[in-house]
Parts: C-alpha cells; structure tokens; sequence
C-alpha cells in the first residue's frame, strides 16, 4: 500500500510539473508574397489552377495520355507504394498511446552437479537430482506522455504521410505538364513535315523548269545543281522530323507506361486553342495549391515535432510497469490457484543526467535543422513565384512573335507565289525563286516552332500554380 502512494504521489507531481510550459517558443512563418503576378490585375483569386486538366487541356487524345501517364506511369506507382507505406506508419504510430502487452510461458529443468551446492541440496529439498521451474504470465507496461514526445511523434508520422501525398500531387502535376508538351511537340512536329512535304513538292516544280531551260539554253548547269541543291535540302528534312516525330512518340508512350509505338492523333497544332486571357490568380493561392509548397509546409511540422521530441528527452519519464502469473517448481502445483500466483507492480522515473550534454546538443541540432527548414520553404515560395512569372512573361511575348511571324509567312507566301510567276515568265531570275522558298519554308518552320513554345509556357504556368491536382 505505501508502494502504491508513493507511486501515486509521484505521478501526481510529474502532472503537476507538466503544467509548466516546456514546449520551444515556435514562431509561424509568414512567406513574403507580391500582390499581383508581373502586377497584372487579378481578376478571380484562383485563376486557372482551379480548373480540373481534363477542362483546361481541350484534346481528347491529350486526354488519353495523361490518363494513362496517371494510371501507368512508374514514378506515379512508386509514390502510391511510398502512400501505403506512409499509411502504415501513421497506424502504428496511433499505437504509441496504448501500453505494452507481453505473454510469456516457460517451462525448465536443470540438472545441478552433484558437487555442487544446488547438487547437495537438490535432494534434501526437492526430493530429486533436478530442479523443474514452470511459470506462465503477462506484463504490461505504459509511458506516461508527459513532455508530448509521444504526441509528437505521432504528430510527425502524420505529416511525413500527408508529405508522400503531396510528393505524389507534384509528380502528378508534372506529368501532365511533361505529357502536354509532349503532345504539342508532336503536332508541331506534324506541321513541320506537313511544311517540308508541300515545299519538297515546290522544289520539285522549280527543278522541272530549270531542266527544262537548261535543255532550251536558257539556263545554265549552274542553276540546275542550285536547284537540285535547294530540292535536297528540303527532302533532307523529311527523314530527320520523322525521326524526331518517332522518338518523341516513344518518350509519350514511356511516359505513360507503354510500349513504344505509334500514336493516332487527329488534331492539329493549329487545332489547339486557349483563352487569350489566362488568370494566374492571387500569389497566396501558390500556398495552398503547390503541392511542393504544402509539402515544404509539412517538412515545418515534422522538424517543429521533432523540435519538441528532443526536448521531452531532457525531462524525465514515468513508466508504469505490471507483471502478473503463475509460478510453481512443480508442474502439479503450476496451476494450484491461489497458491501458485504472483504480482509485481511497479513505477519509475528515468532522469537523463550524463546524457544531458548530448540530449542538448541533439535540441540545439534540431532547432537548426527547423530554421534550416523555414529557409527551403521560403526559397521554395520564392521559385514558385519566380516560375509563374517567367510563364506568364513567355506567354505574352510568343503571343507577340507569334503575330510578327504569321504575317512574315503572310507575307513570304505571297513573294514565293510572285517569284514563281515572274520567273515562269523571264522576269526573275532562279535565284529569286530559291531564296524566296528558301525564306518561306524556314519561316513556316519557326512559325510552328513559336506555336509550340506558346502553348508549352501555358502548360508551364497551368503547373506552376498548382493546376493538375483536381
């Protein structure tokens, strides 16, 4: 009974004491954050990350790819596994709270020397030259989670699951970016040798005449090998974009944890259409929606809790301990009840003193570790404002180039068209038709070029504010 106080006087002390606050002084961080984005005028607070991909992303072949890319991929399987395996954790840790419970069973004969001590005397007591010992009872034993080292810990499991939830969002907010550009790659990819193809066809059409001059003597061998030059130049394209057209098919069909192969498209570049106006919304929706920012977020909470694990180390720890049986150097006495019971009930407190220097030093590493923590959020915050508004600077100037490089097409078109009359006639010579193809098969190449470059900077700013996760 005086046991039983004395056990009680303790834990009551050591509840008293937690009442003081030992907890670090932890103060939230608050990211700096601009106003607007490039001080563009914010129109709705979400923008277009709120949209779900399959709305934003118009191309039901697009669609497919990235449905596959999220089913298949194997970087998208490996993080589900690392959610499951968070998962696991997270339920052991609810455990923590709950005493331990052991069974045991045992069962022993020893066989002394007849020299021995326990040899001489084993006959005299027992009536035999051996010694059985049977026993069979359970312990329990609880830690009383006075400082929150266990709260903590707990705490942190928790976190370190929402964080392999997160890491799967970004990974799945880059694929369907990856998957996108891809995709654009490609039809820009189909333009190119749509361009190559009918120029392959115009080159052809101005050899035929240089031949045929060159036959009446009105040109020279000259113009024909500059023909033929200007032929093989543009056929030379052909081969090297379906090559291109053929890898970047494979690198689609990888991605979304295929085979390589083929891919039936039925769209255009020209086909791909988004709003001219593309709402970024305001900067702090980036902390809610980045998967990488919340996972930033939740690496504070685990080096805040583990903050708070080191400290509760420094403070001594009450264990409860009960052991309980039955015990008998007989196995017809083993369960003669209540003669063959036994009970041990104890308390301890466990204080760190030689330690302390080390428990110390490992608070003071942890509360560096967390301002090196609050350092990576806040560069983190920063490369994520600093991606939105690189998109947003590329989407408007490509629109811009886009506009210049249509009516130099426009344009190119029309002297290529006026070369081939003129020339037809007498007027121009071949080289103006050569250099006039020449400008107007480069400049239909960039003008695709620019395309692509346009709708991947708006694949870009559709992932760097967090779209992609609905």
């Amino acid at each position: 009974m005086k046991n039983y106080n004395r056990i009680t006087l303790m834990t009551g002390l050591l509840f008293m004491v937690a009442g003081c606050k030992i907890s670090a002084d932890i103060q939230a961080t608050k990211p700096e954050l601009p106003v607007t984005f490039n001080n563009v005028a914010v129109k709705d607070t979400a923008g277009i990350s709120a949209l779900p991909w399959k709305s934003f992303f118009p191309d039901e072949g697009l669609h497919a790819l990235i449905d596959s890319a999220l089913i298949k991929n194997f970087d998208m399987l490996i993080a589900l596994k690392n959610i499951e395996q968070a998962q696991q954790v997270v339920k052991q840790s609810k455990w923590n709270n709950v005493p331990s419970f052991d069974f045991n069973a045992t069962a022993s004969t020893s066989i002394p020397s007849k020299y021995s001590l326990n040899g001489l005397t084993a006959s005299q007591f027992f009536g035999s030259n051996h010694m059985e010992d049977y026993s069979i009872g359970a312990s329990l034993s609880w830690e009383a989670d006075i400082w929150g080292r266990i709260r903590n810990t707990n705490k942190a499991a928790l976190a370190a699951y929402l964080q392999s939830d997160e890491a799967r969002k970004t990974l799945q907010t880059d694929l369907i970016a990856r998957v996108s550009k891809g995709y654009f790659n490609l039809l820009m990819l189909d333009e190119q040798l749509r361009v190559a193809r009918y120029n392959t066809a115009l080159s052809d059409s101005t050899l035929r005449i240089v031949n045929v001059q060159y036959n009446t003597g009105q040109a020279t061998s000259l113009a024909v090998q500059q023909a033929q030059a200007q032929q093989l130049t543009v056929t030379g394209l052909i081969p090297q974009l379906e090559q291109e057209m053929a890898l970047q098919e494979n690198a689609l069909h990888i991605l979304t944890g295929q085979l390589p192969g083929s891919i039936h498209r039925h769209t255009i570049l020209g086909d791909i259409k988004f709003p001219d106006e593309l709402s970024a919304g305001v900067p702090s929706e980036l902390l809610r929606r980045r998967p990488d920012v919340r996972s930033r977020e939740l690496d504070l909470l685990i080096a805040d809790a583990k903050l708070g694990i080191s400290k509760a180390q420094m403070y001594p720890a009450l264990r409860i301990t009960a052991s309980g049986g039955a015990n008998a150097l007989k196995a017809s006495d083993w369960f003669n009840i209540p003669s063959s019971l036994f009970g041990v009930v104890g308390g301890g407190i466990l204080q760190p003193l030689l330690q302390h220097k080390e428990l110390s030093t490992q608070y003071k590493l942890a509360g560096i570790e967390r301002e090196k923590t609050v350092i990576l959020f806040r560069q983190t915050i920063l490369k994520a404002v600093g991606e939105v508004s690189d998109a947003m600077v590329r989407i408007g100037k490509l629109k811009q180039q886009y506009l210049i490089a249509a009516k130099r097409v426009a344009t190119l078109r029309q002297a290529t068209a006026n070369a081939g009359l003129l020339f037809q006639n007498g007027i121009a010579n071949y080289l103006e038709v050569i250099t006039a193809q020449e400008n107007v098969l480069q400049s239909e190449l960039d003008l695709a070029s620019i395309k692509r470059q346009e709708l991947s900077a708006i694949a870009d700013l559709y992932r760097s504010l967090g779209g992609g996760v609905n």
